[in-house]
Order: C-alpha cells, then structure tokens, then sequence
C-alpha cells in the first residue's frame, strides 16, 4: 500500500512538473499564463485580451517604489482606450518586498492610491523564477529578453498579447518613452 501512495505522488509530481515547464516552454504570448491575484484567486492574463498592458515587477521598499504614483496616473489618463497596467511584487532584490500579500495591497491602495490589477507576489529571476517570467526573460526576442536587473522592470504588451518593449527600472512610467509607446500600441486597433 505505501509504495502504491509513493507512486501515486511521484506521478504526481512529476505530472505537475511537467505541466508547469509545457506551460512556460509553449507559451505563445502573455495569455498563456494564470496567476493568483493579491486577492489569491486565480487571474488569467487572457482577461486582459485586446488590451495594451504594462507588465512591472514592483516593490515597496525601493528607491524606486515613488513609480508607484506614476504608474497609476498613466493607468487612470489611458485606461478608458484600453490599456491596463499588471504589477507583480517581487522580493528578489534587496528583500525590498518582504510584507504579505494583504500587507502590499494596504500599502500600494494607502500610500499610492493603486488602483490597477495587482498580482500576488512572485519571484522574477533564479531557480524560483516564475513560468510568466521565464517566458519574458528567456522568450520574447533578443531586443526584449534578458535577465531581471532590478524592481519596477516594465514589459510593454501589445492588443494580442505580443510583448514589444521592454523598459528598465530607471524609465520612469511618465517619461515620453514610455508614453509615446503606449500611446503608438494603443493606436494600432
């Protein structure tokens, strides 16, 4: 009886393995993938579909943490045509995200106002490294893919779910970069 049990959790395992890694190594796009949300219920980035998102892995202690307001001013201007911005908290630098899920969210909702689509916390880079970040550091093109340097990294995505630019911490959310890209994705209908 226990070796059946044992088996019957190796293949478990190994089934669930296997479906994560299919999941990251098939992905065609952001849509592939569901992530809980800082709620803890499952949110698919297909919800997001024919819109123009804003991938940003974010923190609470960083000195780059002021983005914060940034991002949800450029939320709130362009929202109405169909852009949505995705934050992803991540303490991989600095433990510069160290509280809870329900910690972050009082946090981001009381200093910052945010009120954009939040993800419950992941990791970005290492051997933890979520399937969502693996397939954009490891899939979306030269141009775009690469390692995470830092908190507050933006992935811009286009209305089909094609990842087509990529910011790094030190573009702020209201630089005319960062705008004029949105603004050109959200022209092409």
């Amino acid at each position: 009886m226990k070796s059946v049990r044992n088996r019957s959790v190796h293949a478990s395992l190994v089934l669930g393995l296997v479906i994560v890694m299919a999941g990251s190594a098939l992905a065609a796009n952001i849509y592939d993938f569901t992530l809980p949300s800082i709620d803890g219920k499952p949110m698919p980035l297909a919800d997001f579909k024919g819109k123009v998102v804003l991938v940003v892995n974010v923190a609470s202690r960083c000195g780059y943490t002021p983005q914060y307001s940034a991002l949800e001013s450029l939320y709130e201007k362009y929202k109405g045509q169909g852009f949505v911005i995705v934050g992803f908290p991540a303490n991989n630098f600095g433990a510069q995200e160290p509280g809870t899920n329900e910690e972050i969210k009082t946090f981001c909702s009381r200093k910052y106002n945010v009120t954009f689509p939040m993800y419950g916390k992941v990791s970005v880079k290492g051997d933890d490294q979520t399937p969502l970040y693996q397939y954009l550091t490891k899939q979306t093109g030269p141009s775009i893919a690469g390692d995470i340097k830092w908190n507050f990294t933006k992935f811009l995505v286009d209305r089909n779910g094609n990842v087509v630019q990529r910011f790094e911490s030190a573009v702020t959310p209201d630089s005319t970069e960062v705008v004029s890209a949105v603004e050109k994705q959200l022209s092409q209908k």
